[in-house]
């Protein structure tokens, strides 16, 4: 429970990343009010993304202190004098990919690219949460959805209809909406079109899923945990390769011969990227969703070039949120996205670091933290 304090400060409860490969510690934390352009958010549930470990591991730098956590939803609880889009206790989704509407990204339709920085405030100036003796504590992806609540920029939210449940909603903000919008957005799948999907986590499982609907004829899942196969053939994939037991590539061309039209990279590793590469047959494009460490490199085969052969990254799904996640939500309420099925465990807050482990693991589709008293 958050309350207001000196100064239209806001207290709350969030989980704080002090150093890299340290658990997480829940704090007070006070939150400024919002600015002109800016809405208070009342947390209902946040996602345990694989993103997230990128950071509190140390793989990707950031400023620290600073609370993680992106994949949130919530209601809204407070707004900006210049905000007219949202208002006290609409029900919403936050996302990552803040868009100014007006860069030349925004307006040719890339709003995941956009960097404007009256929107996409570079991590450490933000200046919005403060903690024990005033300390300033870094916001992470514009969001910081650890806690109980969140103060961003109108532009990182989506308004849903209030009868989606927030843990499921929760998943939309991020792996869903970047699974879909790979299939849907970056590579563009059509039906009767082969698809391969390597690593069958959060993301690996809605481009699965996207992939089935959008009339794949074939959506293979590729992954070394045989347990995630057998779920991913709940989710639509036809096939299934176990990494494990052999070249996945060399399976892959034992079911479709020269390989296929598209392949997704859902995991974020070298090793598998060139194997997305190595899956697609000629004209068919591999598509890397996974966040790559940086200073890695990713070797091809120089003559597949010659075959036509594509590779692409994607980020976030090249997602336009605030169509795209009211389209999943319309999707899963009736009954042809599977969402309930992807939550693998509910948590409160103080249990994130178990949370956290358990992706670490990699045995479970999707931990939720949840919030008592959230709609």
């Amino acid at each position: 429970m958050s309350l207001f304090c000196a100064g239209g400060k806001t207290k709350m409860k969030a989980a704080v990343l002090e150093q890299p490969q340290k658990p997480l510690v829940i704090e007070d934390v006070q939150l400024a009010a919002p600015g002109p352009h800016e809405v208070l958010v009342r947390t209902g549930a946040v996602g345990v993304c694989h993103s997230d470990l990128h950071f509190i591991d140390g793989i990707y730098p950031h400023p620290l202190p600073a609370v993680p956590g992106h994949e949130v939803a919530g209601v809204v609880e407070a707004v900006g004098s210049q905000v007219t889009e949202f208002k006290p206790g609409d029900h919403v989704i936050g996302c990552l990919s803040v868009f100014c509407g007006h860069c030349a990204h925004c307006i040719t339709g890339r709003l995941v690219l956009c960097a404007t920085p009256e929107v996409k405030i570079p991590p450490g100036k933000a200046k919005r949460m403060t903690f024990r003796d005033g300390q300033h504590l870094n916001q992470m992806l514009q969001l910081s959805g650890f806690a109980e609540q969140l103060l961003v920029h109108e532009h990182a939210l989506a308004k849903v209809r209030p009868d989606m449940p927030l843990d499921r909603a929760a998943l939309i903000g991020c792996a869903v909406t970047t699974g879909f919008g790979a299939v849907v957005n970056t590579a563009k799948v059509r039906a009767g079109e082969t698809v391969a999907v390597i690593g069958c986590g959060g993301i690996g499982l809605a481009a699965i899923q996207t992939a089935y609907l959008a009339g794949a004829a074939r959506v293979i899942a590729v992954d070394r945990i045989p347990a995630k196969l057998e779920f991913a053939r709940t989710m639509g994939a036809t096939d299934v390769i176990d990494a494990s037991q052999g070249d996945a590539v060399e399976q892959l061309r034992e079911l479709v011969g020269a390989g296929v039209d598209h392949a997704f990279e859902a995991i974020g590793l070298k090793q598998t990227a060139e194997q997305a590469w190595a899956m697609i047959a000629p004209g068919g494009t591999a598509t890397v969703i996974g966040m790559i460490p940086p200073g890695v490199k990713v070797e091809l085969h120089g003559p597949d070039f010659l075959r036509e052969k594509k590779i692409q990254g994607s980020l976030m799904g090249s997602n336009h949120f605030r169509v795209d996640m009211p389209r999943i939500i319309d999707l899963y309420l009736q009954g042809r996205f599977k969402l309930d099925e992807m939550i693998s465990q509910r948590l409160p807050l103080s249990q994130i670091n178990d949370g956290l482990d358990a992706l670490r693991e990699g045995n479970i589709a999707r931990t939720v933290i949840t919030f008592d008293g959230v709609a």
